[in-house]
This record gives structure tokens, C-alpha cells and sequence, in this order.
């Protein structure tokens, strides 16, 4: 296999690149630029497609991916985002400007054409070329056609040349695109309103989560990046919004695997007067609309794993769900030793990176259910009323105060929504967070720290509240059957070549 994963060797490469750089000065004494300041286009190269033949003085620009000649007759292919459009050249109708294209461009450059729209002998709708005008010249060789980007990673270190060279991967990223206007749209039309919270906090709050620790050189003040926007939604909550909802590119600094990521986007909502009953409803609404409108249906394939959202989704309870998979009653081990001793007596050992001598029983049991039942779960999955212990911002359970009025949406093993009836007794969330800050004197890394701002917030009062955090890389990784969460991010955070 060639360096670096594509097809040509680096002594190839070089020279290709040396040609393309002799040609620069040709391309100027035909009295191009070789880097032009501007094309005006009449039509993307998507609208061209569609227009009907005839259509003259069409003026469309894009990358050269494709030429080949024949004799006095030259066809390819320019490319954008929105597609492809073949182009030909046929030098008995243009002279020197046939010449002046074989001659000046190669795959890879930017070109604007003008011509009149054909449909082809193949069915193939084409600009026939009467101009163009030279716009950028590429200096280095796209992959080669057949075998494109051999190495996966390199796929992630020059996402622009795997967007041109995939057709999955283009498709991909405008579903993206589709996904989250389509989620907008829906919040936008039940009343939700769009805002912005600070990704710089004092305090890491909100989720569970180690965070980023930075410094502000102005204020001279230790900060964080955000780990979750929760409080300071729910502080417009408190100023009188209704509903409100975030795209918020959030940061954890914790483990990489195909289903985390160290900065990924959290799609927050949180709507006053609901209990979390009300949001699960909503929730399953959403969902199914979101599928109907990207995929068509509410059946995905994912690896191979068919996955089915109709039907009404199944809810069950934390701690029946890990009582069904591993006869564990963690209602019955009140204290961490209690529910550390069960786990030894019955060999279960987690492979992770939390420090499980000094995890509080809530972690503890997060990660029994994470080991015994949550690989488990294909079809979509409400999981409700979780421990106290792992809900310090949700509401306990006017029935059972151990447990809180929370519930996950589970598919294929991701946990894609997080919710509760959210706490608003101040009283109660300070108690909580003195438990938490106990925890993680004692070493616990996956807790809350205390957070007084948001607490006078609370003082002052809000109303009746539910919420929810989505993991919006997980949704498109599913929907868009992607092996990992790097797959569906751009540009993902790598370590440096050569490191």
C-alpha cells in the first residue's frame, strides 16, 4: 500500500506536484489566474442538473474529478457538496479553448464553466462546454479513483479529501445537516425557543463528568469547559422562558471509544410545567418524527443489527432492569460496601478507568447496569425511576424518595437521551450537592461539585420543570449507520501525526 494510505508514493506525489507547478506561469501567459479572486455562478451545480436541455448561457464552477479525452472530444465530471455534474468539451466547436483546457487542467483544480445543458446518448444529463474560466490551481494529486483513502484515520485527517472521494461520506454529513434542522424544526414548532449558554463556567455542573480545566489570563480565575448546559438553562427557566432548548458543543475529559467523544455536540431542552412523563411522551414523538422525515420509515439497520422504533416503547424501571439481568436487588444494598461485597460474591469485575475502590455506590451501580444490561437493549427502551445517588439534579419520586423521576432513552446500546423531572427545591439540591462534595473527598471523580450560583438561582425559585440532554453524534451515528462517533464529526480531535 502506498505512504500514507493513498495510492501514489511520496517520490510520485512530488512529481506531480512539480508538474502542476510548471504550469502555473501557463496558466497566466493564457491570461488566467492561476488562484482567481471570483466566479459568478448562474446555478449551483445541483440546479443545473434539473434544468431542461436547451437551457443556454449556464454558468456553473466546482472541482475537476474526472477528464478523459477522446481524440477531439473531452468529458468529466466537476464536483460539490450537492453532486456531481458531467461537463464536455468538444474541440471542433471550441479550438483553442479545448487545447487551452487539456493543456492547463488537471484533476483536482476548480474550474467555472459555461455552456448549453444536454442529456447524453447514456441518459446522462451534461453542460456542453462553449467557456470557462481557470479558478484554482491544485498542487497535490486527489487519491486515486478505485481505492481513494485506503487508511481509516487518514479519512479523518483530511475529511475534504474523503468527502470527495466518498460518496457515503458526503451523504453522511448532509444527513447531518437534515437531522438537526429537522430536530430545530420540531422544537421550534412546540413552542421551544432557541438560546445560547456559556461554554467558559466556574463550575463543571450539569452532568456527571470530568472536565477540561483551563485558565482565564484576564479575570486570573481557574474555569472549565462546560460538561453540559443544564443550569444555565434552567436559570432562563427561572427569568421566565417557557421552553428552551441548546446545540451545545460540550467537553468531557474522559475515555475515546467508538460511542465517546472528548468534545461532541448536546442537544439540551427543558420545559417548564412538565414531570418527566410528559417529556417521555414527547420524546418518543420527536424520535418518530425524526425518523419519518430523514430515513422514510421506523426501521434502521444498524451493522447489521436491525433495530425497530414502532410500536409504543417499553418503559422499565433501573432496578428492574438489573434485577431481570443479573438478580442484583440494589434496593436491598443500601451502602457502597454492601453493593461492593454482592458484586465480589458474584465475580463481577468492570473493565474501566474509575478508580472503583473510591467510587460512591452510585457509580458503582451506573456501571453495573453499564456491564450487565445496557449492551442488551436494541430497540429503543425507556429506562426510569434511577437511584438518588446517580441523579443529583433530578427530582426524587414523590412514592419512593430513593429513586428520582428520570429516565433514559436506550437504542442499540447507546443511551441517547437523558431526562428528568428536574429538581427545584433548593433545600433538597443543596442537601445533594454536600453528598456529592463528600464523594469526591473521598476520591469518587464522577461526581458534581457544589454549585452556589446556581442554588441562589434556585432560591429565588422556578417553576414545575422537565429536560432532557440528547448525545446528537450517537443519534446520527445510528441513523446514518455509522461504526463510530468520529465517522459522523467533520473534524474530529486526533493526536498529532507522528505522535
Amino acid at each position: 500500500m502506498a505512504e500514507n494510505g493513498l495510492v501514489e508514493t511520496a517520490s510520485e506525489i512530488n512529481e506531480q506536484m512539480q508538474v502542476r507547478l510548471d504550469k502555473i506561469p501557463q496558466i497566466r501567459d493564457a491570461g488566467f489566474h492561476p488562484y482567481a479572486e471570483r466566479f459568478e455562478r448562474t446555478h449551483t451545480i445541483a440546479e443545473a442538473a434539473k434544468l431542461d436541455d436547451g437551457a443556454a448561457n449556464v454558468k456553473v464552477a466546482g472541482r475537476v474529478v474526472s477528464i478523459r479525452y477522446f481524440g477531439k472530444l473531452a468529458f468529466g465530471h466537476i464536483y460539490d457538496i450537492g453532486g456531481k455534474l458531467q461537463f464536455a468539451l468538444q474541440k471542433n466547436e471550441l479550438g483553442e479553448v479545448f487545447s487551452k483546457f487539456k493543456n492547463l487542467v488537471d484533476i483536482g483544480d476548480f474550474v467555472g464553466v459555461e455552456g448549453e445543458m444536454i442529456t447524453t446518448k447514456t441518459g446522462e444529463k451534461t453542460i456542453n462546454v462553449k467557456s470557462f474560466t481557470f479558478l484554482t490551481k491544485t498542487l497535490r494529486p486527489l487519491p486515486e479513483k478505485f481505492h481513494g483513502m485506503t487508511d481509516p484515520e487518514l479519512c479523518l485527517r483530511r475529511r475534504y479529501l474523503d468527502m470527495i472521494m466518498s460518496e457515503e461520506s458526503r451523504e453522511r454529513f448532509k444527513d447531518r445537516v437534515k437531522i438537526i434542522r429537522t430536530i430545530r424544526n420540531f422544537l421550534d414548532d412546540n413552542g421551544f425557543t432557541e438560546i445560547d449558554t456559556p461554554v467558559l463556567t466556574n463550575k463543571a455542573t450539569g452532568a456527571l463528568a470530568r472536565p477540561f480545566v483551563t485558565h482565564n489570563n484576564a479575570l486570573d480565575i481557574d474555569v472549565f469547559l462546560r460538561i453540559a448546559p443544564e443550569t444555565y438553562l434552567k436559570r432562563a427557566i427561572a427569568g421566565g422562558f417557557d421552553r428552551v432548548y441548546e446545540f451545545a458543543r460540550s467537553f468531557r475529559n474522559e475515555g475515546v471509544d467508538a460511542s465517546h467523544l472528548p468534545d461532541f455536540t448536546l442537544l439540551e431542552y427543558y420545559a417548564a410545567y412538565w414531570n418527566y412523563e410528559d417529556n417521555m411522551a414527547f420524546t418518543e414523538k420527536l424520535m418518530k418524527h425524526l425518523l419519518m422525515t430523514v430515513k422514510g420509515g421506523l426501521k434502521l439497520t444498524y451493522d447489521n443489527t436491525d433495530i425497530d422504533f414502532g410500536g409504543d416503547w417499553p418503559r422499565i424501571s433501573f432496578r428492574d432492569l438489573i434485577l431481570r439481568d443479573c438478580g442484583i436487588d440494589i434496593d436491598k444494598f443500601s451502602t457502597k460496601e454492601d453493593l461492593q461485597k454482592e458484586l465480589d460474591r458474584q465475580g463481577i469485575k468492570f473493565e474501566t478507568d474509575v478508580n472503583v475502590a473510591k467510587a460512591g455506590r452510585g457509580t458503582l451501580i451506573d456501571l453495573l447496569y453499564k456491564k450487565v444490561s445496557r449492551p442488551a437493549l436494541i430497540n429503543p427502551i425507556f429506562i426510569t425511576h434511577h437511584p438518588l445517588d446517580l441523579s443529583p439534579l433530578a427530582r426524587s419520586n414523590d412514592g419512593n424518595p430513593l429513586v428520582v423521576d428520570r429516565f433514559q432513552l436506550v437504542v442499540n446500546g447507546w443511551e441517547v437521551v437523558n431526562a428528568y423531572s428536574e429538581l427545584v427545591d433548593p433545600v433538597d439540591q443543596a442537601a445533594r450537592f454536600r453528598q456529592q462534595a463528600q464523594a469526591r473527598a473521598h476520591g469518587d471523580t464522577e461526581t458534581m461539585d457544589i454549585d452556589n450560583d446556581f442554588l441562589l438561582c434556585m432560591e429565588y425559585g422556578m417553576p414545575p420543570i422537565s429536560g432532557w440532554g440528547m448525545g446528537i453524534d450517537r443519534i446520527i451515528a445510528l441513523i446514518t449507520n455509522a461504526a463510530t462517533l468520529r465517522d459522523v464529526v467533520l473534524f474530529p480531535l486526533l493526536r498529532p501525526e507522528g505522535h
